[in-house]
């Protein structure tokens, strides 16, 4: 007798698990603003955005260590020459497999969420994706990751 196993989607997207209260700056924001937004904010990215709010980049925690290492002063130097230029993007329906996937290829722990016209809807960290795996094994196990 031959068994098939079927393999069964998990229907979520990358909509149920983004962060929506972006934080955003322009390209001329010195690298100083952008850092103090992320340590007040507690976050570890800020997306740059032209004057029409479409996505242009992204600043991570990565990018101010290269700064710092570089010993830039933050207060002249502007966010877009360090930020990640046309970062790498999900859609609010893709899958989460693809949103992993994307994070797992291109090694980061920031993707923007971006809508049809390019303009940043949420943005999904390594600590989401991580977040809803411990809730999965959580339901799987019968235990309740605590907070």
């Amino acid at each position: 007798m031959v068994f098939i196993r079927r393999r069964r989607k998990i229907p979520l997207r990358a909509e149920d698990i983004m962060v929506t209260e972006l934080v955003t700056v322009d390209p001329d924001t010195s690298i100083a603003e952008a850092a103090k937004l992320m340590w007040d904010k507690r976050i570890g990215s800020v997306l740059v955005v032209d004057e029409d709010g479409r996505l242009r980049g992204i600043v991570t925690e990565r990018d101010i260590v290269f700064a710092c290492g570089e010993a830039w002063n933050a207060k002249e130097h502007r966010v877009y020459e360090i930020m990640s230029e046309n970062p790498i993007t999900v859609k609010p329906d893709d899958d989460i497999l693809t949103v992993i996937r994307r994070m797992r290829e291109a090694n980061v722990r920031h993707l923007p969420v971006i809508d049809e016209d390019g303009r940043p809807v949420g943005i999904i960290s390594y600590r989401d994706v991580l977040d809803l795996i411990m809730t999965i094994f959580g339901l799987t196990l019968g235990v309740y990751a605590e907070d």
